[in-house]
C-alpha cells in the first residue's frame, strides 16, 4: 500500500516536472537567438491563456495585448494553449501568415475544438482534405448566391420573422436574428422549412452545440463540452438520415439544395459530408446573426449613417413594384449597406484571432519564429489600430468610401489566404436583404448598456434588447402601419409573394 502511494506520488511529482521543463525549455532556448520577439511566457502549464481570455468589449483590444503591446511592441512571445506562442498585432505579418498557408504556416487549432467540430470539419483539418472541403464550398457558393429561389427565401424569411414583430414593443434581437439565419440555411442545406420535425429538433440540438463549442473542455457528463459533443452525434444522426431518405426514397425529386450536390459528390466520405454539413450551419447560423446584431446596434447609435442607410434603400424599393422580390443587381446597388456592414465587422470584430503553427522555423524581417510554436494573427488588433484606419474607435462607415476590400490588407474579417471563408458573401446578403426590410419598415432603438464582448466568442451578454416601433406610411384611405404589409402576401396558385411597404 505504502509503496504503490509512493510510486504514484513520484509519478506525480515528475509528470508536473516534466510540464513545468516542456513549458519553459523553448523559453530557455530560445534566449540565445536575439531576433525571438520579446515576452513572457506566464505561468507553469496554464501560461497566460486565462489572462489572454479574459472578456473585453469586441470593440477594443483588451487589457491583455494592450499591456503586452506596450511593453513588447506588436509581436511577441506568450504561452498560450498548452503552447509556446508568437502572438502578432501586426498588419504586414499577419498578412504574411495567411498567405503562406501550408507552405510555411499550418492550422492548428487546440485539440479540444476538434473534439466537437469533428476530425472531418473544414475549419480544421489542413493537406489536400481542406483543398476539397473548401473547393466545393466555393462551387455551392458561387452558384447560391444569385439564385432567385435563394435570395427569395431569405426575403419571405425575413418578412416572416417581422410579422411576428407587429404587437410587440420589445424584441430579443440576437434572437430573432438567429431564428432567421438558422430557418434560411437549414432551407439551404437541407432543404427543411421551420416547423417541420427534424428541424426543431437540430435547432434543440446545436443550441447544446454552440454552447459547448465556448466552453471550458472538460469530457464529463453533464458539462457544457460533454453535451456539446453529444449533441453533436446526433446532428450526425439526423444528417444522415436525411441523406439516406434522399437516397432510398422512391418519390424523391431534387430540391436544388447543398445536399443535393453533397450527394452527388464521390470524392468525399460520409463523415466528411456531415461535417460539411455541421460547417455550414455553423458559418449560416451565428456568425450571420451576430453580424446583423452588430449593425443593428452600431446603426441605433448612428442617426445620419441609419438615414443614408434608410434613403439607400427608399430609392431601391422606389424602383420596384409593390410585391417585387428584390434580385441580385438590387444587391450590387446596396453600395452604403455595404459600407456598413464592412464596418460592423471592423468593429465588432466577430473573429478575434485564428490558431496557426509554424511548420518550419521562419524569419520576417526583425523576427524570428521557430519551428513547431503556435502562431496568433490577431485581427482585431489591426482593425483596431489607429495608425492603419483613422479615430478607429470611432463608428464611421463613410471610412469605406472607394475602398477595395478585396486588396484591404487591413481589413480580414474573413481570414485571408486559402482559408479566405468562403460563406461571407452569403452572410453579407442576407444581412442586407434584412436590413432593406427592417429600415423600411421599422423604427428602434437599443435598450440599456448591451455591447458585444469578446469571450472570445463574441456575443451580447443580454441578447441585445431593442425597442421597436412600426413606420406609418400614407395611404389612400388614411394612415397605415408599415408591418400591416409585412408577411408573405396573396396566394395565387403560384410561388406567394411578399407583401412589400414603400416609404415615401
Amino acid at each position: 500500500m505504502v509503496l504503490g502511494f509512493c510510486v504514484a506520488l513520484v509519478g506525480f511529482i515528475g509528470f508536473l516536472l516534466g510540464l513545468i521543463f516542456t513549458h519553459f525549455l523553448p523559453l530557455f532556448f530560445n534566449l540565445r537567438d536575439t531576433d525571438t520577439p520579446k515576452g513572457s511566457f506566464g505561468w507553469p502549464v496554464l501560461g497566460e491563456t486565462l489572462s489572454f481570455l479574459k472578456p473585453h468589449a469586441s470593440n477594443s483590444i483588451g487589457t491583455f495585448l494592450e499591456d503586452h503591446c506596450a511593453r513588447f511592441g506588436k509581436v511577441f512571445r506568450s504561452h498560450l494553449f498548452c503552447s509556446p506562442t508568437i502572438v502578432s498585432c501586426d498588419q504586414e505579418l499577419n498578412n504574411f501568415i495567411l498567405q503562406n498557408e501550408e507552405k510555411l504556416f499550418q492550422c492548428s487549432y487546440p485539440r479540444p475544438i476538434h473534439g466537437i467540430l469533428g476530425k472531418s470539419s473544414m475549419l480544421v483539418v489542413v493537406g489536400d482534405t481542406h483543398k476539397r472541403l473548401r473547393s466545393l464550398a466555393l462551387t455551392l457558393v458561387g452558384t447560391t448566391k444569385s439564385k432567385p429561389d435563394y435570395l427569395h427565401d431569405i426575403e419571405r424569411t425575413a418578412l416572416q420573422i417581422m410579422d411576428s414583430w407587429k404587437d410587440k414593443k420589445q424584441i430579443i434581437f440576437c434572437e430573432e436574428a438567429r431564428k432567421f439565419t438558422f430557418n434560411v440555411i437549414v432551407k439551404q442545406i437541407l432543404g427543411l422549412a421551420p416547423d417541420e420535425p427534424q428541424t426543431t429538433k437540430i435547432l434543440e440540438d446545436f443550441l447544446a452545440f454552440m454552447k459547448g463549442l465556448i466552453s471550458f473542455p472538460l469530457y464529463i457528463p453533464g458539462t457544457p463540452y460533454a453535451r456539446a459533443v453529444q449533441a453533436r452525434t446526433r446532428i450526425s444522426s439526423t444528417v444522415k438520415a436525411i441523406v439516406e431518405e434522399r437516397r432510398t426514397g422512391e418519390n424523391y425529386s431534387k430540391k436544388g439544395d447543398f445536399l443535393d450536390t453533397l450527394l452527388s459528390v464521390n470524392t468525399l466520405s460520409e463523415d466528411e459530408k456531415v461535417s460539411f454539413v455541421l460547417d455550414s450551419l455553423l458559418g449560416g447560423y451565428e456568425t450571420t446573426s451576430l453580424l446583423m446584431a452588430m449593425v443593428v446596434q452600431f446603426m441605433g447609435q448612428s442617426p445620419p449613417g441609419l438615414a443614408q442607410l434608410k434613403l439607400e434603400h427608399q430609392n431601391i424599393r422606389s424602383c420596384k413594384l409593390e410585391n417585387e422580390y428584390l434580385n441580385w443587381d438590387d444587391y450590387k446597388k446596396m453600395e452604403f449597406t455595404q459600407q456598413v456592414i464592412n464596418e460592423a465587422l471592423r468593429c465588432g470584430n466577430i473573429v478575434k484571432f485564428v490558431h496557426r503553427k509554424a511548420l518550419k522555423d521562419v524569419r520576417f524581417k526583425d523576427y524570428f519564429i521557430p519551428s513547431g510554436w503556435k502562431v496568433l494573427p490577431v485581427f482585431s488588433a489591426v482593425h483596431l489600430d489607429p495608425s492603419l484606419h483613422g479615430s478607429a474607435l470611432e463608428f464611421h462607415p463613410w471610412r469605406w468610401e472607394n475602398q477595395s476590400q478585396a486588396t484591404c490588407k487591413k481589413f480580414t474579417p474573413f481570414g485571408g489566404g486559402p482559408r479566405f471563408c468562403p460563406g461571407s458573401e452569403l452572410a453579407k446578403v442576407e444581412t442586407a436583404f434584412f436590413l432593406h426590410h427592417l429600415v423600411l419598415n421599422f423604427r428602434w432603438s437599443t435598450e440599456g448598456a448591451d455591447h458585444p464582448m469578446a469571450y472570445p466568442y463574441v456575443e451580447f451578454h443580454k441578447g441585445l434588447p431593442v425597442n421597436i416601433e412600426p413606420i406609418e406610411r400614407e395611404t389612400s384611405s388614411g394612415t397605415e402601419r408599415g408591418d400591416s404589409k409585412v408577411g408573405v402576401g396573396q396566394e395565387t396558385g403560384k410561388e406567394s409573394q411578399p407583401g412589400l411597404v414603400v416609404i415615401s
